[in-house]
């Protein structure tokens, strides 16, 4: 492979080096790769490998226009999605739920073993085994395959219409800056020099810590404190905040910090971390809490509070594009940076850090790079009808606005509430713990957001953003049938409610009249 910059970041190895793993990074980092020689000029080059990134360049090359797409990548492909984020974690989160499952099988009938005996590296084995299996999805062979010039190595601007890959120049009519982010460095004094995890290495773990603290309460956090508290370890979770999820439905935030205690996991809130060092019993944590101090030995520290984007290194002031360390590269409501031959999409760029934000972001920049200069119209950010979910157990899913959302826009709102203990098939399956609020304009079935905490509660949002996508009010929602039991038949009831809600006592009077005459 072509001799490449150094990383604007210290990229964490992908460890154990075992089958599952090399043939993850044959797919998604192949040693033997060479780059290929460089077009005249590009239609449009591709920095960054994530869900962004691969969307675009294969939507783009995938149009069988005769473009020529290039797409660069510094680490791995695929991601942080792939590698370090949606997958892994989603593999591990099944198994602290059947962990969880078997500890509480008692009122189904089933007695539970005296110990649920967790096998650590085996869960973590089955995890890199599936993530190897789905890598090639996101293989630079793939994408070389679908027609996309792949380069790996670290791309960096030179001048308009020109990135460098090692000793490669290539130029290009349109750019796409996808880059991505990475977990932040927690300004704790001490914790660079004892060491902690991010997700970006804590699942190269092959050994449960003992004892983990994790810092921050969001939704990072929260997952991965309650499926390691599940998998063996005992775990405290730091925040700053009064309640876990700050800026989730206040209800919700509430059920999943229960849910965090009922498993085992002790809760520091309105805390900030003094400093940490090492100890011949583990590293120490010293923490403050209004006028109190206290201190708490683990063997491990995982942070989880917040995401940088992924800025250095790109040389963007060459170009005149323009950006924030915090916030990442500016766009406009088009993902139009301030050269308008560069565009971004994903995590660089937005507030909704999500893998299917950035495929949709994708879509977007696709049309708006290769299509609206010929007039057929510009796909805007603001249009997007944005879902997203919080996988713990209960999971938190939202889209929309919240009620305080509405608020904040002058917007009055009436809220439906469904109890999840409410709901038949939710009964039976002994997963009662949620609800689905849906907010709808008031004097209208005019639905403008919603929040569900259920098991599966990730699963059925999907039935509200459909709606809210196509415009079909609450009334619609309530003529679908839905099969019976399902916990999905929750949305159904809300529905219903609402259309109770027209039956006035001055309707009422109407329809008994007209019953009397029939």
């Amino acid at each position: 492979m072509n001799s490449t910059p150094p990383l604007a970041f210290d990229a964490a190895p992908v460890t154990p080096l075992d089958a599952a793993n090399q043939t993850l990074l044959s797919h998604v980092s192949p040693q033997d790769w060479q780059n290929p020689t460089p077009a005249g000029c590009y239609d449009l080059v591709v920095i960054g490998a994530g869900t962004a990134g691969l969307v675009v360049a294969a939507g783009a090359a995938g149009l069988d226009l005769g473009l020529k797409v290039a797409l660069i990548e510094r680490h791995l492909m695929g991601g942080d999605c792939l590698n370090v984020g949606c997958i892994p974690s989603k593999c591990l989160i099944r198994s602290g739920r059947v962990a969880a499952d078997m500890r509480q099988s008692l009122p189904f009938g089933v007695q539970p073993p005296a110990e649920v005996a967790v096998d650590f590296g085996s869960v973590m084995a089955r995890m890199r085994q599936l993530r190897a299996g789905i890598s090639h999805h996101d293989s630079a062979q793939r994408f070389q395959g679908l027609g996309v010039d792949v380069f790996l190595g670290g791309g960096q601007f030179l001048q308009p219409g020109q990135i460098q890959v090692g000793s490669q120049v290539l130029a290009y009519k349109k750019a796409v800056i996808a880059t991505g982010a990475r977990a932040v460095r927690p300004n704790i004094p001490g914790l660079d020099q004892v060491g902690y995890l991010t997700n970006e290495t804590v699942f190269n773990l092959t050994e449960a810590p003992r004892r983990l603290a994790v810092i921050g309460g969001g939704p990072i956090g929260c997952e991965l404190a309650q499926v390691f508290q599940r998998l063996g370890s005992q775990v405290v979770l730091f925040h700053r905040g009064n309640h876990v999820l700050h800026k989730e439905d206040a209800d919700a935030a509430a059920l999943v910090q229960g849910a965090l205690v009922r498993d085992g996991v002790e809760l520091v809130l309105q805390c900030q971390l003094q400093q940490v060092e090492v100890t011949p019993e583990g590293k120490r944590l010293t923490y403050s809490s209004g006028e109190n101090t206290g201190t708490i030995v683990v063997d491990e520290i995982l942070a989880g509070a917040g995401r940088a984007p992924n800025v250095e290194g790109l040389n963007l002031e060459a170009v005149g594009v323009q950006y924030d360390r915090r916030r990442g590269v500016v766009v406009n409501d088009y993902l139009q940076t301030s050269n308008p031959q560069i565009y971004a999409a994903g995590d660089i760029c937005m507030d909704w850090k999500f893998t299917h934000a950035a495929d949709a972001a994708a879509r977007i920049v696709l049309k708006n790079t290769l299509f609206s200069p010929w007039g057929l119209g510009r796909a805007r950010l603001s249009d997007l009808v944005m879902p997203w979910a919080t996988y713990t157990d209960p999971e938190v899913a939202q889209a929309g606005l919240s009620e305080q959302d509405a608020r904040h826009q002058g917007i009055a709102v009436d809220t439906i509430y469904i109890d999840m203990a409410k709901v038949d098939r939710a009964i039976a399956d002994g997963e009662t713990e949620g609800f689905v609020k849906i907010h709808h304009k008031r004097g209208s079935d005019q639905i403008l957001g919603a929040t569900i905490v259920a098991r599966h509660g990730g699963d059925m949002i999907s039935e509200i953003t459909t709606a809210m996508v196509h415009n079909l009010g609450l009334s619609k929602l309530s003529s679908v049938i839905h099969p019976y039991p399902t916990q999905a038949e929750a949305i159904k009831k809300a529905a219903d409610a609402y259309r109770r809600t027209l039956l006035t006592p001055k309707t009422k009077k109407f329809l008994k009249l007209l019953t009397r005459f029939s």
